[in-house]
């Protein structure tokens, strides 16, 4: 039996539910796909959670695989549209560090009338800091940076409908945090008379 007919076999006894025959697959090809993929990705850990990636991505598409094609090569095909992905998901991870440091120092040294309106926020944004950090992402992308939502959710790839969700969550969070201090600051008043 020809490689190509072992794979097509592989492919369609997975394609049946044979758990087995997706760790043949597996083990005929991660060799190269590793070795690929190691090349392209520096960091070792990266590599191989990616790698991981590929072969999850590869499973989804296995009906979508067609058998007149030589499979090592849609394999590859799989494997390089996954690290095309990767090196942009850590290329808007880089550009969304830069500007927060950027920002950083625009906060610092400019005194624009859009940073001041925004300092005038200042405790606001502390607020914004102390949310968990995937509801400081989409806060900060969408309302900070002015992104649409759907911008956000490329820029972070992921659902549109996770973005609304994370920004009803944050501004929920947000709400219940400034209710609690008006209320503070209500009794601190309110003390503050009686005595």
């Amino acid at each position: 039996m020809s490689e190509q007919n072992e794979y097509i076999t592989l492919v369609k006894l997975t394609l049946a539910g044979d758990h087995e025959a997706y760790g043949e697959l597996y083990e005929k090809t991660v060799t190269d796909v590793y070795r690929t993929v190691r090349f392209l990705v520096h960091d070792a850990a990266d590599a191989e959670d990616l790698v991981q990636e590929i072969y999850i991505q590869a499973y989804r598409s296995l009906a979508r695989y067609d058998p007149g094609r030589a499979f090592r090569p849609w394999l590859m095909g799989v494997s390089m549209r996954q690290v095309k992905s990767y090196r942009r998901r850590k290329m808007m991870q880089f550009r969304f560090k830069q500007r927060m440091e950027q920002m950083d120092t625009a906060m610092e040294y400019d005194f624009s009338p859009h940073l001041i309106r925004k300092l005038a926020n200042l405790p606001l944004l502390e607020q914004v800091k102390r949310l968990p950090y995937k509801l400081q992402q989409v806060v900060t992308l969408h309302y900070l940076n002015e992104y649409t939502q759907e911008e956000v959710a490329d820029i972070l790839d992921i659902p549109l409908g996770t973005v609304k969700s994370r920004i009803h969550a944050a501004l929920t969070k947000l709400r219940q945090k400034q209710q609690l201090h008006s209320e503070f600051a209500r009794k601190v008043d309110n003390a503050n008379e009686i005595g």
